[in-house]
């Protein structure tokens, strides 16, 4: 069986009645049920529109939690990041100091200036309160302004020396103080 072509609606108006004919007419039946549909569609979108929007927001309630997991996570990766370059930092920064630690010359100075070594020969003078000295004091020398601050004006001419081995000295204070007893006090006769 051969198929016939389907034509193509063209835009052709419809041809005018001839004069004497009369235009059909449309039934009132016809009208009424297209209104009816009309109204139909229209109520039946509000009822669509409805379930549409509850979809929408059961759906934005179910992800909004896997959402909000996501980007706290992201916050943690980006703050992990920042706590990995800092420590790459503090380790690029340990390693110049590792490196500096070799050279022998650092190693002096910093023996000077933290244990306040010195060189064979070399006489090194430690100021004590230096913090609370004012420099910009001209009345006088530092040290006359210390020894006033302090009331003193005797100065030793002696020069006293340490014990040889303050280790041993803190091992036999500890000693005595675990063996020794503590002298009974006398108490007051009432005559």
């Amino acid at each position: 069986m051969a198929r016939r072509p389907v034509s193509k609606p063209t835009s052709r108006k419809p041809a005018a009645p001839k004069r004497g004919a009369k235009a059909p007419k449309v039934s009132n039946r016809v009208s009424s049920m297209g209104e009816d549909t009309r109204n139909w569609i229209s109520s039946n979108m509000d009822a669509r529109s409805a379930t549409i929007l509850v979809m929408i927001v059961i759906g934005v309630l179910t992800i909004a939690p896997t959402v909000q997991n996501i980007f706290s996570y992201r916050q943690q990766i980006s703050d992990m990041d920042q706590q990995v370059k800092s420590a790459k930092a503090a380790v690029a920064q340990m390693q110049v100091e590792r490196q500096r630690w070799d050279d022998p010359v650092y190693v002096r100075s910093q023996a000077r200036q933290r244990l306040y070594y010195v060189m064979p020969g070399e006489v090194s003078y430690l100021v004590m309160d230096a913090n609370s000295v004012n420099t910009s004091d001209t009345t006088g020398t530092v040290g006359e302004m210390l020894s006033d601050k302090r009331n003193t004006s005797v100065i030793s001419s002696s020069i006293r020396t340490t014990a040889d081995n303050w280790v041993d000295d803190i091992v036999g204070s500890v000693i005595r103080a675990g063996i020794e007893q503590p002298a009974a006090e006398e108490t007051p006769k009432t005559k």
